[in-house]
């Protein structure tokens, strides 16, 4: 679908349009999960993961963009969360099958197909058994503003470009949706 497309999000941030409440309790996020926040941006999903693990909790954000980076690691700090400047199409600085939940948020739309297949074999080495990958995406509908509808995924063709099926799918706002899969 998105075999030769470069798309660049340049760090901007979803926060204004995505609904953060349903995300989160769509997640369920529980003290001591271990969550990454894969192209965390500006680090406002990043935060509060933090604050809902606790201290017996771990949060790994990562992002490509290093102003990104830079600026989160300038803006906030707490012992149970790490900022790294990494991407999740390549190995990252985590432990094998440690994480609870990966957390991707308006970022695959722009992974050309050998992303995808990167993307899936790096998440598949850090979660947990029974781990959880959540992918926030646009609709794939003109909403105005936005990656172009050409690079945009409805639900069904996001299951098959991570080749399985999501245990929820819901709206996640005016212009997203969340989907939910756990790796066996």
């Amino acid at each position: 679908m998105n075999s030769t497309h470069k798309h660049q999000h340049g760090g901007k941030s979803s926060e204004l349009i995505v609904d953060t409440e349903t995300v989160l309790e769509l997640l369920d996020i529980t003290p001591g999960q271990s969550i990454l926040d894969a192209g965390c941006g500006n680090g406002y999903m990043t935060k509060l993961f933090s604050e809902l693990t606790g201290i017996e909790g771990k949060v790994y954000a990562i992002d490509a963009h290093e102003n990104s980076i830079e600026n989160l690691k300038s803006e906030f700090s707490a012992e149970n969360t790490e900022v790294h400047l990494a991407s999740i199409t390549e190995r990252m600085p985590i432990e094998d099958a440690s994480v609870d939940l990966v957390y991707l948020s308006n970022v695959f739309h722009g992974f050309t197909d050998g992303q995808i297949s990167s993307f899936k074999k790096e998440t598949s080495r850090i979660l947990k058994p029974s781990g959880r990958l959540a992918v926030l995406e646009f609709k794939k509908e003109d909403t105005g503003f936005g990656p172009p509808l050409n690079i945009r995924y409805t639900p069904e063709e996001l299951e098959k470009a991570v080749g399985m099926k999501a245990e929820i799918c819901s709206p996640a706002g005016s212009f997203n949706y969340l989907s939910v899969f756990r790796f066996e």
